[in-house]
């Protein structure tokens, strides 16, 4: 008999209130973030708690996963505070925020199978407080 899922509201992301038809849901025991259903997304919890990442995208993210070629699932956390942070700094700013500007502040890095931007070397640093840490940001996810 296969394990069941357990939806999202039943963990630390039930304050967020998916709607029911998204079917937001925890892995099994033994499922990893490579196991999404056939129709699901795998999504890490720190884009929410610690990412300010929320759903629907907003369209400068879709077109940073695009620019760069890779889908959200291999996003890692700190990739994702880099990218909102500098986002809402450019709307606070009444800057419309576009990948061209995103690179002459970021540039991509690949850990391993993830994802993850970092400092462009002669840029200005404009994240100036340290990421928090993600501890286990790995074995956190849910598939939507």
């Amino acid at each position: 008999m296969a394990e069941e899922e357990n939806p999202v509201d039943e963990g630390p992301l039930r304050g967020f209130r998916f709607p029911p038809e998204w079917d937001a849901r925890y892995p099994s025991q033994h499922q990893t973030a490579a196991d999404a259903p056939p129709g699901y997304i795998t999504l890490f919890e720190d884009f929410l708690l610690q990412g300010n990442f929320r759903l629907p995208a907003t369209e400068f993210m879709a077109h940073i996963l695009h620019y760069y070629g890779f889908h959200i699932s291999k996003m890692s956390p700190p990739g994702m505070v880099r990218v909102r942070h500098f986002e809402f700094l450019c709307r606070s700013h009444d800057i419309e925020p576009t990948v061209e500007r995103f690179r002459v502040f970021y540039q991509l890095i690949r850990n391993m199978w993830f994802y993850s931007f970092g400092n462009r070397g002669s840029a200005k640093k404009i994240l100036l407080n340290p990421l928090k840490s993600f501890h286990d940001w790995k074995q956190k996810f849910f598939f939507i």
